[in-house]
């Protein structure tokens, strides 16, 4: 059983003041839970019904592992459905910015963005198709809220997400720089090359007006319906795929 003052600890990283205050952050799930535990990520501790606790491998000693009660884990939880295990996780330092190690490959950067389920989308379906870094701006929703973390599945372990003036980066890094518009080049048409920011706007008011005034290439993913515009993890997906296809020729 948990005392009070754990349980207090814990409910207080539901909210971004104190995941900040503490360095620390939540996730849930066993799936995710292994993939964090011989990643980079320093995990503080993790709490674990009776019938969940065969499924975790050896643990490092210097990871403190709670059996707890289902009441216990109602209390600590942020799902309205746990998934029988909780970890308390540091946050690292963010690195500084390499524009050298950027400028190898493709970025995804995001502009706003500030639903927690579409930037854990993103961040997933960067790690599905290769993509290592995902550079937000300042206003995008953070990356350790509960929500953003259980949408990524575990692939926050494996995606660097930095968070820098987008203006600044874009003028000081000397590759190309793609963005996702309403109108623009035909995404199936365009000659993405070996290296490019691919900055992605927020979900109702695109890119800002200091964005989108450093864009080199507007690309457009052309459609045949209707609606006024796609969400923008699934535009993320269709680019993500669209690159990684051109890259394997």
């Amino acid at each position: 059983m948990l005392s009070k003052s754990q349980i207090g600890f814990i409910k207080s990283l539901h909210q971004k003041k104190y995941r900040k205050e503490h360095g620390i952050f939540i996730i849930e799930g066993i799936k995710s839970i292994i993939e964090f535990i011989p990643s980079g990520f320093q995990i503080h501790s993790i709490y674990v019904l009776n019938e969940y606790q065969h499924l975790l491998p050896e643990l490092p000693s210097n990871i403190k592992l709670f059996e707890i009660n289902s009441k216990d884990l109602d209390k600590i939880s942020t799902l309205q459905a746990p998934q029988g295990i909780l970890a308390l996780v540091h946050i690292p330092v963010q690195e500084k910015l390499n524009l050298a190690e950027l400028s190898t490959g493709f970025s995804l950067v995001l502009d706003g963005v500030q639903d927690p389920g579409n930037l854990g989308t993103i961040i997933r379906t960067a790690d599905w198709f290769g993509f290592k870094h995902i550079i937000c701006s300042p206003n995008t929703v953070e990356v350790y809220n509960p929500k953003t973390v259980q949408s990524t599945m575990g692939s926050l372990c494996r995606v660097k997400v930095l968070y820098q003036d987008l203006p600044e980066l874009i003028q000081e890094i000397n590759i190309p720089v793609f963005g996702a518009l309403l109108e623009g080049e035909n995404m199936y048409q365009t000659n993405w090359g070996k290296s490019g920011l691919i900055v992605f706007g927020n979900e109702g008011k695109g890119l800002s007006p200091e964005v989108i005034n450093l864009i080199d290439r507007p690309v457009t993913i052309p459609g045949a319906g209707l609606t006024e515009s796609l969400n923008v993890a699934v535009s993320a997906a269709i680019f993500c795929a669209d690159i990684f296809r051109n890259l394997q020729k």
